[in-house]
C-alpha cells in the first residue's frame, strides 16, 4: 500500500453502503462529475468581464465569454495564488496538495529533447512517494482522465514507465509527453503511441476531452483538461480568436519603464490574448456538451492556471523565471535589487504568483459569488475530496484546507490570509527565493544572494515597483522583522518536510 493511503476502515465502508441503500440510491449517483480546466501561463488579468478591472486597468480585457460565464454562474477568487511560479513545481503542488520542494521539484523539469535534459539526472514526481487527488477519486468510484499537459517527469525512456500519468491515478491519458509542443500539428501520445495530429493543439485536446465526457457520462468522472495554451508560442490561432485583437492597439503595463521594448510588448500582448481566447472558445465547447448531455447540474467545473504571467510588468515578461522586456538587460543594481543575469529576472511578483480561479458548483455555490480571501492551489486537493464525498485519511499529508466554507460564504474566523511561496531557480540562472505575503506587505528572501532581498508595501504600491528592503523608516523595519520571523518559520517547516519525504 502506498504511503498516505486513503483506504477507509471496513466498518466505515459498510456503513456508507448501508446508508446509500437506505437512501434508495447508489452512492455513485450522489457523486458529482468534476471537470478541471487547467491552463498554462494564464495570468489572473487575462480574463474579460469577470475580473475586477480596477485592479488591471493597465492591460486590455481579454475576450473570454465562456470563462466569464463560469464566473457569473459560480464563484471567482480575486486572491488566488500558486506556490511556485513556474510549471512543474506548480503542477506538483496542485495534484498532491503539497509543496513541490517536498518532492525535490524546484524548477521546470527539462524533458527529452530539451537542451537542458540530462538522462543521468532526472527529476519526476514519484508515484511511490506521492498521492494525487486523481488517485483518491479513482479509489472511490470515479472514472479519471487527464488530457493535455502533465510535465512531472519523463516516462518515455525504458525503465521510466512507472512515471506515466496512469500510475498517478488516471485511467486514461492523452496529451503531451514533454513540457511543451507546437500550437499547431503537435506530437501527442494517444493509446501509448506518439504521433502527429493535424490542427490546432487547443482544439485537438478539447476534441479528446469531449470524447472522454461522452464515454464517461453514465458514471461519476473526473476530467482534467490541462491545456497547452496560452503558453508560447501563441500563434497560429483561428480567425475567430484573432478577431478581437486584429486592430487593437493594446495597453501595456509600465509603458514608461526605462528602455522598455514597447512595440514588442504590444505585439506579444495581442498574440497572448488571442491564444487565451482560443482556450476560452474551447471551454465553451465543453460547457455546451455538458448542457447537451444534461450533465450541467451534476457537474462541478473548476478553472485555474498553473501560475501567472507578466507582459511588461516591472520591465519583464514571462513568469517566475522572468525575461527582461527592455531593449538591453540592466546591469548592476536595478530598482533596489542586484541584477542576477543578462537575460533573466527571477521573481515572485504577484503577477507571477496570482492565478485565475473559478468554481461553478450548481446548487451549492450561488451565482456571481466573489471571494477575496487568500487561497492557493494547495487548497484544491482537499476541496475536491469534499466535493466527491471522500473522507481523507488522517495520515495523508495535505498542506491546504478545503475551500468549501468560502464557497458557502462562511469563511472560518481563523482562515489564514497569508501566503508562503518558494522558487529555487536552477535552470538558466540561480536563485533560491522564499516569499511571505500578507494582504499588506510582501517579503522575499533570496538565500542564494541576500543582496536580492525585496520588501513591498502592497497597499500603497500594489504594482511592487518600489523595493523598500533598505528603507530605514521604523514602521518598515518593524514589518520586515515580523515577516522575516514568519518566513524563517515556514522555511524551517519546508526543509523538515522535504527531509521526511526523502527518507
Amino acid at each position: 500500500m502506498k504511503t498516505g493511503s486513503v483506504v477507509k476502515p471496513m466498518f466505515l465502508v459498510i456503513a456508507a453502503i448501508v446508508l446509500a441503500v437506505l437512501a434508495g440510491s447508489a452512492g455513485a449517483e450522489q457523486q458529482p462529475n468534476i471537470v478541471f480546466v487547467y491552463t498554462d501561463d494564464q495570468a489572473a488579468w487575462a480574463l474579460g468581464t469577470s475580473v475586477q478591472r480596477g485592479w488591471f486597468d493597465d492591460v486590455p480585457a481579454a475576450h473570454t465569454p465562456n470563462m466569464d460565464r463560469l464566473a457569473r454562474e459560480g464563484a471567482i477568487f480575486s486572491n488566488f495564488f500558486c506556490t511556485t511560479p513556474v510549471c512543474s513545481p506548480a503542477r506538483a503542488a496542485l495534484v498532491t496538495g503539497r509543496y513541490a520542494s517536498e518532492f525535490d521539484i524546484y524548477d521546470f523539469i527539462p524533458m527529452p529533447g530539451h537542451k537542458l535534459f540530462n538522462s543521468d539526472y532526472q527529476v519526476r514526481l514519484n508515484p511511490s512517494k506521492s498521492v494525487t487527488f486523481a488517485e483518491v477519486l479513482q479509489q472511490n468510484g470515479y472514472k479519471t482522465g487527464l488530457i493535455g499537459k502533465w510535465h512531472l517527469g519523463d516516462w518515455t525512456a525504458g525503465g521510466n514507465e512507472r512515471f506515466h500519468p496512469t500510475n498517478h491515478g488516471f485511467d486514461y491519458f492523452m496529451g503531451l509527453t514533454s513540457g511543451g509542443t507546437n500550437p499547431q500539428n503537435p506530437k501527442l501520445e494517444e493509446d501509448g503511441q506518439v504521433h502527429t495530429f493535424e490542427g490546432l493543439t487547443t482544439d485537438i485536446l478539447t476534441d479528446q476531452a469531449l470524447k472522454f465526457i461522452e464515454r464517461s457520462k453514465d458514471q461519476p468522472f473526473l476530467l482534467c483538461l490541462h491545456t497547452r495554451a496560452p503558453h508560447g508560442a501563441w500563434l497560429p490561432v483561428t480567425p475567430e480568436d484573432w478577431a478581437p485583437y486584429e486592430s487593437l492597439d493594446p495597453k501595456i503595463p509600465n509603458p514608461d519603464y526605462p528602455d522598455l521594448n514597447v512595440n514588442k510588448m504590444k505585439r506579444q500582448m495581442r498574440e497572448y490574448l488571442a491564444s487565451t481566447s482560443g482556450v476560452d472558445r474551447n471551454i465553451g465547447r465543453v460547457l455546451d456538451l455538458l448542457d447537451e448531455l444534461q450533465l450541467t447540474e451534476k457537474t462541478i467545473v473548476i478553472f485555474s492556471s498553473d501560475h501567472g504571467y507578466n507582459m511588461g510588468h516591472n520591465g519583464i515578461w514571462h513568469k517566475g523565471n522572468g525575461i527582461w522586456a527592455t531593449r538591453k538587460p540592466p546591469t548592476g543594481t536595478h530598482h533596489g535589487t542586484q541584477v542576477i543575469s543578462n537575460k533573466y529576472r527571477p521573481n515572485m511578483y504577484d503577477h507571477s504568483l496570482r492565478v485565475p480561479a473559478i468554481i461553478r458548483w450548481p446548487g451549492f455555490v450561488k451565482p456571481n459569488t466573489k471571494i477575496d480571501d487568500t487561497a492557493t492551489s494547495l487548497n484544491f486537493f482537499p476541496t475536491i475530496a469534499v466535493m466527491a464525498g471522500v473522507e481523507l485519511s488522517n495520515d495523508l499529508p495535505i498542506r491546504g484546507r478545503s475551500l468549501v466554507p468560502l464557497l458557502k460564504g462562511e469563511p472560518p474566523a481563523a482562515w489564514n490570509q497569508d501566503l508562503y511561496a518558494e522558487y529555487h531557480m536552477i535552470n538558466y540562472a540561480e536563485a533560491n527565493m522564499h516569499c511571505y505575503r500578507t494582504p499588506k506587505y510582501k517579503l522575499i528572501h533570496d538565500l542564494h544572494n541576500f543582496d536580492r532581498n525585496e520588501f513591498y508595501d502592497l497597499v500603497n504600491d500594489p504594482n511592487e515597483s518600489k523595493n523598500l528592503i533598505r528603507d530605514q523608516k521604523p514602521e518598515i523595519q518593524t514589518a520586515i522583522s515580523a515577516l522575516s520571523e514568519k518566513l524563517n518559520q515556514r522555511l524551517t517547516q519546508s526543509q523538515k518536510r522535504a527531509s521526511e519525504v526523502t527518507k
